[in-house]
């Protein structure tokens, strides 16, 4: 099976929403299981993603949507790393 035929499966789950695809930055991006409405922990130390417990309200003071637009969703990621390391 090719790298190809993976990411194209992948997506297509994504697309129907058996899954969610979550960006770390440029170059990581994760699908997810979980599919319900909840926030994520990256340890950069082991480029692990960790579902945030909950749907609580994380961003104080959402933007308004320009004209003809609506808000899909907000993905936050928030980056750890262990004490003491750079």
């Amino acid at each position: 099976m090719s790298l190809a035929t993976v990411y194209n499966t992948l997506h297509q789950f994504t697309e129907v929403g058996l899954l969610r695809q979550v960006a770390v930055d440029g170059s990581k991006t994760y699908f997810d299981t979980n599919t319900t409405t909840h926030h994520h922990f990256f340890v950069e130390d082991d480029n692990e993603l960790v579902d945030i417990p909950g749907a609580e309200e994380i961003v104080g003071k959402m933007p308004a949507a320009p004209a003809g637009y609506e808000v899909a969703r907000i993905d936050v990621v928030v980056r750890l790393r262990r004490k003491g390391r750079k």
